[in-house]
This record gives structure tokens, sequence and C-alpha cells, in this order.
């Protein structure tokens, strides 16, 4: 199987170009940074991505998109560059796709932000989306982009919307922020009450899901939610990651919400379930093997 991974520098995607690649796959990545020493690499323009060297000259069967941008908090300053990296590029994608290689499957990580705060819980694939910031409502466009070429021109494929995911190599988002505070910090604050609750999937339950998707799933422009099903507050998070660190000061909260940040998260996995998916890793062994390599950078 020929896949292209756009995006193969980023967190997600540099975890499936090698998931992906040890699966003796042959595997091609893209990104907006230079790798000379790839050969199955293209450099994407920043500024004005185009597609068609990669799709004109590639006949691939499957393409993961796990480019573009992903803060909330970005996404409420530089609006313009959010929506361009989350939906103009995925439009850019099919097109290419549309012109050059019809039969290539694609793949686009969407977000549970899409959903917004929903009006009642487990979130189910077929509930009504309502973002509450900029990001959310790109990555809800470039689902409607998707169905618009499943529509009219018959492309394969489907979103993918990603809950909270973590593990080696994310610089960022709670467990990044809370490792970083240990070191200098002895009365660490976080935003919020600490009763906010997300459903965390570790990469290696991120990846076994793209797995499944490519051999069982439904290409009709539909979405997945990707997940654990299982709802746990922030605070919660907090104190497993200050526990595994030793960290002996104090944790409170602002009380006060970040702007654009959905309030409770969990999602209902029947989809997914039903494709095969089994959870690998639980957040207590995610959260050691987390600490292990933030340890050892």
């Amino acid at each position: 199987m020929k896949i292209l991974i756009i995006g193969s520098k980023g967190f997600i995607g540099k975890h499936a170009y090698d998931y992906f690649t040890k699966k003796n796959e042959d595997v091609y990545g893209a990104d907006v940074s230079v790798d000379y020493a790839n050969p199955k690499y293209f450099t994407i323009d920043s500024t004005n991505s185009d597609f068609t060297e990669i799709f004109g000259n590639h006949q691939f069967d499957v393409c993961i998109n796990c480019s573009g941008a992903a803060s909330v908090p970005d996404s409420l300053v530089h609006s313009l560059r959010d929506f361009t990296l989350n939906s103009l590029n995925v439009f850019k994608i099919l097109e290419s796709i549309k012109k050059h290689t019809p039969n290539c499957k694609l793949i686009n990580l969407s977000s549970a932000a899409v959903y917004g705060n929903p009006k009642s819980l487990p979130i189910k694939e077929t509930d009504a989306l309502q973002p509450v910031s900029p990001y959310g409502f790109h990555k809800k466009f470039s689902e409607d982009i998707l169905y618009e070429f499943h529509h009219f021109f018959g492309l394969q494929c489907c979103s993918l919307r990603i809950f909270s995911a973590y593990g080696a190599g994310l610089y960022k988002q709670i467990f990044w922020d809370l490792y970083q505070k240990t070191k200098t910090q002895k009365d660490i604050q976080l935003f919020g009450s600490g009763k906010e609750t997300r459903d965390f999937i570790n990469i290696i339950d991120i990846l076994q899901s793209i797995e499944l998707i490519i051999k069982n799933g439904s290409f009709c422009a539909d979405a997945y939610n990707i997940a654990n099903g299982e709802q746990i507050s922030i605070k919660q998070i907090a104190d497993l990651v200050l526990k595994e660190l030793n960290y002996e000061g104090s944790l409170s909260f602002t009380g006060i919400e970040r702007e654009g940040d959905p309030l409770y998260w969990v999602a209902d996995i029947e989809k997914m379930k039903k494709l095969g998916y089994q959870k690998q890793i639980s957040i207590e062994e995610g959260i050691k093997s987390y600490i292990k390599w933030a340890k050892e950078l």
C-alpha cells in the first residue's frame, strides 16, 4: 500500500510515518520543513501550498492529512492563518486528488472541537456541531469540504474527530505544561475549575484507529470519534501527572475559563468499536510513558 502523510513532521504525522513504515508499507512524507536526506519526502510551501507536484507524479492508495494548525488560543489571534491551514489547504488537497489520482482515499484529521459544548454526553458522531472557537469552525469547514468532494465528485474520504491526544513527542498542552512548571514553580496554577473533563487517547491508540479505518472504514465523507469513551477531569489528570513526577508543591485553579475551551467532553466510540477498536494504553500507563520520554530529553 502506498501511503502519503501530509504533515509528517508534526506530532501525529511523525508517529504515523514511523508506524506505517515499520508495517512495511510504501510511505511518503510531506511538510513545510526541508528534508534533503529522505527521497520519499516533499517540501510544501507554507505560504502557498500546491499539491500538484505530489499527486501529479504519484498514485497513492491513501493520503493521511495530519497537517494544519492545532491551537485554539492561536486561532483566536490568527484566524486567517488557522482557516488557511485547517480549511483552505484541505480543499487544495482534494482538488489535486480529484484531478490526478481520484482513487486515492483521504483521511483528514479533524477535531472534537467541532462539537463545542455538547448538550448531552457521551458525544455521538450524529450530534449537532456547535464550535466555540475559530479552530473548531475551521475543522468543521474541512469536514464540509470533504462532503462536497464526495457528494459531487465521488472522492473517498473521511474525518477523524480526535479528542484529547497525547503521547511522546507532544511539546504542548496539559502534560507538557505541568512537566515544565514543576521544574520552576512550587505553586502551580491552571485555568478553569479543574472540574472540566476530557477524553484522552494515547498516540498508540490513535495509530491503531487510523489503521482500522484504512482496513475496515467507510470513506463516504463520514466522521469517526477517536477517543476512549472515558471521562476524566483536568484535576484528576493533573494529580496523576504530579504524582508521577513526585511533585511536592501545591496545585490550584484560577476559576477563569479559557476562551474557546469546551467544558465537558466524553465520546461515544461505538462506531470505532465496530471496526475492532480496543484500547491498548491506559491513562496511567500513558502518563508514565510520557513522563519517561520528557525526562530523557
